[in-house]
């Protein structure tokens, strides 16, 4: 399959690195330290979601700034040898001009950072919840990312591993091309789905890119 997009926004933990050891280290640690119940924490969805939402649902609106930075701190601190560049990251990104493509997450900026810069990736672009009022499922992230690289959100692809993310990518009109590195692909709603980035190719010809999708 081809696509051809002016842009293409990706999506960070479970698409471009994986971080999901040290998410769930952090995260059950964090959630010791709260007292938050095994059962409460169970029923969140963490993945693909602001810190701030996570745990605005789990505390009272009082304690939620400082239980924030808390948890920011604690990935931070865990992101030496906790993340790895996923299959197919490297060779797809470093195929396009830094001027056609940005990642689009749901950590803070420091955090986001902090794992790019572990797995090796520069990106001159990069919306992070800091930059955001309204996270992932809403359009926001990518609306946002779209502006700033001067494109029209019609001419962006989508590249998430999250059913949030891909609801939000679709809301912003966009094509989305889903990853089955954390979800099974009938949890996933996408224009097209890929075990992940090995099954994606690019090449930049003038001012747009042509995307080849195998899967």
């Amino acid at each position: 399959m081809k696509i051809t997009a002016d842009a293409l926004l990706f999506d960070n933990d479970g698409t471009l690195i994986s971080s999901l050891e040290s998410v769930r280290r952090c995260w059950t640690r964090w959630a010791k330290e709260y007292g938050i119940t095994e059962q409460a924490f169970a029923e969140i969805q963490l993945h693909g979601r602001p810190a701030a939402e996570i745990v605005a649902d789990l505390l009272p609106a009082g304690r939620v700034p400082e239980a924030v930075a808390r948890i920011e701190h604690l990935e931070v601190e865990d992101v030496a040898g906790g993340v790895v560049a996923l299959p197919g990251t490297l060779a797809l990104l470093e195929s396009l001009p830094a001027e056609r493509w940005a990642v689009v997450t749901s950590a803070t900026r420091r955090l986001a950072e902090a794992r790019l810069d572990e797995a090796g990736i520069r990106t001159k672009t990069l919306i992070a919840a800091d930059d955001i009022r309204r996270g992932k499922p809403d359009p926001e992230p990518f609306l946002l990312a779209a502006e700033r690289l001067g494109v029209d959100p019609a001419r962006c692809v989508v590249f998430e591993d999250a059913p949030a993310g891909l609801t939000a990518g679709r809301a912003a009109g966009m094509v989305t091309v889903a990853l089955t590195t954390t979800h099974r692909a009938e949890e996933l709603s996408a224009d097209v789905v890929v075990p992940d980035l090995s099954a994606v190719s690019a090449q930049a010809t003038g001012g747009a890119v042509e995307i080849t999708v195998v899967g």
